[in-house]
């Protein structure tokens, strides 16, 4: 059951990072665009330049659970590397429970206001030829979040069991 879990949500983390792979490739072309016009034929486009952030946002905000699942995260690893697999299961189980879910939790439920008042304003950009819908980027905040402690659960199912395979 708990296999079957963490293979479901192993699943669901590849396909955002394949996403977010296809995101990181938008965000090349437009900012290779956006170098081509200004340089070449010396124009520029303010709502290029804020899809360029834009992606960006997104690119680091879901590639942040893809990391986690990849083992891809920053970590005292002078340290780490010394320990047995079943202590670096306890230390990555530990330090997924007591340091990331309450910090994901605390971004997760403390972002909503802050998309909500980006919504009941219609808020765009205060740029002229700037993009609309500015509610829709800072709505990526709470979905990542939510999809960082997603993926926090089949980190700390991974970590169970790596735990129960050093008996």
């Amino acid at each position: 059951m708990l296999s079957a879990l963490e293979k479901s949500i192993a699943k669901a983390v590849d396909l955002v990072g394949m996403l977010t792979s296809i995101l990181l490739l938008l965000m090349v072309l437009n900012v290779s665009f956006d170098v081509l016009m200004r340089y070449a034929f010396h124009n520029s486009s303010v709502g290029m330049q804020e899809m360029e952030w834009h992606l960006f946002s997104v690119i680091i905000l879901f590639g942040v659970s893809v990391a986690l699942k990849d083992e891809g995260h920053v970590r005292v690893d002078f340290l780490y590397d010394q320990f047995s697999p079943k202590k670096k299961a306890v230390v990555n189980i530990c330090g997924t429970i007591f340091f990331l879910i309450p910090v994901a939790l605390l971004i997760f439920f403390g972002s909503f206001e802050f998309v909500r008042d980006a919504w009941d304003i219609s808020e765009i950009s205060e740029d002229p030829g700037g993009l609309p819908c500015r509610w829709l980027i800072k709505g990526m905040i709470p979905l990542s979040f939510g999809f960082l402690l997603l993926s926090a659960v089949g980190y700390i199912l991974q970590n169970i069991r790596l735990y129960r395979a050093e008996k």
